[in-house]
């Protein structure tokens, strides 16, 4: 489903990706490791065009994205909750729902709306409520809720467990492995290597810029070097 080649990007004189290659197939919950300042959230952020390419090449479905606006990215099916969840907090819960769906027709949304709900009780709970005012958990429901609205093929998650109490963090991590089960592909970036690696199918390890280690989930948690690393071993 999508195919990274290559993939150079800068912050002005910094080299922030220096060749970074990788793919997802269909139906993948694919986790993406690494230390602070890797590049984990600069590669998603390319991926949802909010960053521009240097060089190299992204491709979902065989085509292109390079150069596509963020607004035709989700268009074409890459739904993306940020790091920092960048929730509208002077909006409702529902506003940010529709707000998640703006490139689809208003009256389309309803299903989409029941199913974000169905997820997450509690945002039906607080649809009413200003968004800025949910607790930390409850603005991550939104950012991941907003984010299914556009009804993404693929979907990236940006360290979706941050300052989560730990009962959330499992009930974050349960709606991502329903949401993969239900046919979207999701790349995962995520402090929590353990518990982000059980979920995964495959996951991959940046480090400077560059993917160093590809594997399997189950042979990545055997890794020895991932464990001392992510693992705390």
């Amino acid at each position: 489903m999508l195919k990274v080649r290559d993939v150079h990007v800068y912050y002005g004189a910094i080299h922030a990706l220096k060749g970074v290659s990788f793919s997802i197939e269909k139906g993948e919950l694919v986790t993406l490791l690494g230390a602070n300042g890797a590049g984990k959230t600069t590669t998603l952020k390319t991926l949802s065009g909010l960053l521009r390419l240097h060089s190299g090449r992204i491709e979902l479905e065989g085509a292109s994205l390079n150069g596509a606006e963020p607004h035709v990215i989700v268009q074409r099916g890459v739904g993306h909750a940020p790091e920092g969840r960048k929730i509208f907090p002077r909006f409702t819960v529902m506003e940010n729902l529709h707000i998640g769906g703006y490139t689809r027709s208003k009256h389309s949304l309803g299903p989409d709306i029941e199913r974000v709900f169905e997820l997450f009780p509690r945002l039906k709970e607080r649809q009413k409520q200003v968004a800025g005012t949910l607790s930390g958990g409850e603005q991550q429901m939104l950012a991941i809720g907003r984010a299914l609205m556009s009804r993404p093929k693929l979907l990236l998650l940006d360290e979706p467990s941050m300052g989560l109490a730990p009962m959330m963090v499992e009930r974050i991590f349960s709606t991502v492995r329903t949401v993969s089960q239900e046919g979207v592909t999701v790349l995962l970036v995520e402090q929590n290597a353990k518990l982000a690696l059980e979920a995964s199918h495959r996951g991959y390890v940046m480090e400077s810029g560059l993917i160093t280690v590809a594997d399997n989930a189950r042979a990545l948690l055997e890794n020895p070097q991932v464990r001392q690393a992510y693992l705390g071993e």
